[in-house]
């Protein structure tokens, strides 16, 4: 029988494009090849009997050019809180290895990578304002991130941009757009300092996007 599950993350994620990050804008990478992190915090969720409500989580990929030419490089990190049943169904869900494929950013990700290394299960300290476009990611041992708005060069004011896809996208309906910095360490290293950061509800379930998310 075919797994039946959902989630409602808050999410936050980094990468080393500009502003107009090319996953977003149907352009090409900033720099010509991509890396990011990403963490969320389930608002909600359930996979089968399971409930996933309050966990954690965050994956990592290094493209060594454009995410569609593939050859990624990608870990998964699992909040340690998780129990064995929790465990294996977020690595099935973040893998893409449940649901119907090519229907979530986890699965579309997952299908260019030619590596993943074996899933990470650490304390995860996530703090997110999704609004306020302000983050905080520390997991010891692998990643320390911050997230913040763009700021107005002109005022110095919060500069406000958001993305509203209503249509089309595997991702998200709406997202803030702000600036991150990241250090990461372990089998994939990156710094990112000040570049593409996103605040969003990923809310997917086995067919895809939920388009209220």
């Amino acid at each position: 029988m075919p797994d039946k599950w959902m989630i409602k993350s808050h999410t936050f994620g980094n990468c080393n494009c500009a502003s107009n990050c090319g996953c977003q804008f149907n352009l090409p990478s900033t720099h010509g090849f991509c890396q990011f992190v990403e963490a969320g915090y389930l608002e909600d969720g359930y996979f089968n009997e399971v409930s996933l409500t309050g966990l954690k989580w965050a994956f990592m990929i290094i493209w060594p050019g454009e995410i569609a030419e593939g050859n990624g490089r990608e870990l998964i990190i699992i909040d340690e809180y998780a129990d064995e049943l929790q465990r294996e169904a977020l690595k099935k869900i973040i893998l893409g290895e449940t649901g119907e494929p090519g229907t979530n950013h986890f699965s579309v990700f997952n299908s260019t990578c030619s590596e993943v290394f074996d899933p990470v299960f650490a304390p995860i300290e996530l703090e997110i304002n999704l609004s306020a476009r302000v983050a905080k990611l520390d997991i010891p041992g692998y990643v320390k991130a911050t997230g913040e708005p763009i700021v107005n060069e002109f005022n110095g004011d919060a500069f406000h941009i958001a993305i509203a896809r209503p249509s089309g996208s595997f991702e998200f309906t709406y997202a803030e757009i702000g600036r991150g910095t990241a250090s990461v360490s372990g089998p994939l290293e990156m710094e990112l300092e000040a570049s593409f950061a996103q605040y969003c509800v990923h809310h997917y379930d086995q067919d895809g996007l939920v388009a209220s998310a």
